[in-house]
């Protein structure tokens, strides 16, 4: 067996990647245990976490107002942030002149000045304004919940607003759209920090998808697909049978007994993406799998995955994951060995 497959041996001076909750007054209950629900999972082989999760505030230790009828004991104060790897600012209600006219308070200014260069930092919803406001977000793409996207691309010019998708990856910054969209965000940063194997672990296990890219459209001025209507859920089983092989629009739309026009419209309403970009998406998945758990070479992925040549699918996952195959499978092959989920 090559030297890529084989598991990495436990380091010596393992530490856990450290993720800090920003809990801000008036925050939403539900989004502030996302993270740790989702970065709370996955552990190596000998049991230990991948991920530490604390939760601090802009205060020392004490009560957080949420937007619900109760606080909650945040134990950690501002210099909690200094120790942070990934930082996850999730929504408020009550951000006062950072959602009003876009500046810091002069506590929240304090708080992320304990920051620490190359810190990955991430927003949840309207999370959002606190990155723009301390000036994370210039000149750089970001999305929000949709029905605040307007404005807060009025408050920030600079700001290249996405209100049409569920979260932006943009390196050392990442942005999402409104509260489940959250999940899609921690999920993909798993996925981005241990790999497709580990990511659907613990989406099976908190009983979500395992997958919606960030690029697919938040769920906006659609109409409720009428449900006495044919769906599209026969042809997209159909598809991911034989994702192998080649796939038209005609040969999906044919299993439903639609016209290409009214399939595409119909897969649209449902999935939020066309069929082509699903389709892709898929065989990206199939792909990244393959490249994880098999040794077939690259050349029989690309085949298995349907896209036909390893040069066909070395431009989409470099397109959507920034890497090549190769260097794909030999930085997950490794840690997904040694890794499992609680």
């Amino acid at each position: 067996m090559s030297s890529e497959s084989e598991p990495r041996q436990p380091s010596p001076d393992f530490r856990p990647h450290r993720v800090v909750v920003l809990a801000l007054d008036g925050l939403l209950p539900f989004e502030l245990g996302i993270p740790h629900r989702i970065f709370g999972r996955p552990k190596d082989a000998r049991g230990r976490h991948l991920y530490e999760v604390v939760t601090c505030s802009v205060r020392p230790p004490g009560p957080v107002q949420t937007d619900a009828d109760f606080a909650i004991q945040v134990d950690h104060g501002p210099e909690a942030l200094a120790t942070a790897d990934t930082v996850i600012i999730p929504a408020s209600y009550e951000l006062g002149p950072v959602f009003e006219e876009g500046v810091l308070t002069e506590e929240l200014s304090a708080a992320l000045a304990h920051l620490r260069p190359g810190t990955r930092i991430a927003s949840i919803c309207t999370g959002v304004y606190v990155l723009a406001a301390a000036g994370r977000l210039d000149g750089r793409p970001a999305t929000t919940h949709w029905a605040d996207a307007d404005r807060f691309q009025r408050l920030f010019p600079r700001i290249k607003v996405d209100a049409d998708v569920l979260f932006i990856d943009d390196g050392d910054v990442l942005t999402s759209a409104g509260v489940a969209a959250g999940i899609d965000l921690c999920l993909h940063m798993v996925r981005r920090d241990h790999g497709t194997a580990i990511a659907n672990d613990v989406a099976r296990r908190t009983v979500v998808p395992p997958h919606r890219d960030g690029g697919q459209a938040q769920y906006i001025h659609r109409p409720v697909p009428d449900p006495q209507q044919s769906s599209t859920t026969n042809a997209r089983a159909w598809a991911l049978g034989r994702l192998q092989e080649p796939i038209q629009l005609r040969d999906m739309a044919d299993q439903e007994a639609m016209s290409v026009r009214t399939f595409t419209r119909r897969f649209r309403e449902e999935v939020g993406i066309s069929p082509g970009q699903w389709l892709t998406q898929q065989r990206v998945e199939r792909a990244r799998h393959l490249l994880e758990s098999t040794d077939l070479s690259v050349d029989q992925v690309a085949r298995e995955a349907g896209f036909g040549t390893a040069q066909s699918m070395r431009q989409h996952l470099q397109a959507v994951l920034g890497v090549t195959p190769t260097t794909y499978r030999r930085t997950f092959r490794r840690t997904a060995a040694g890794v499992r989920v609680a």
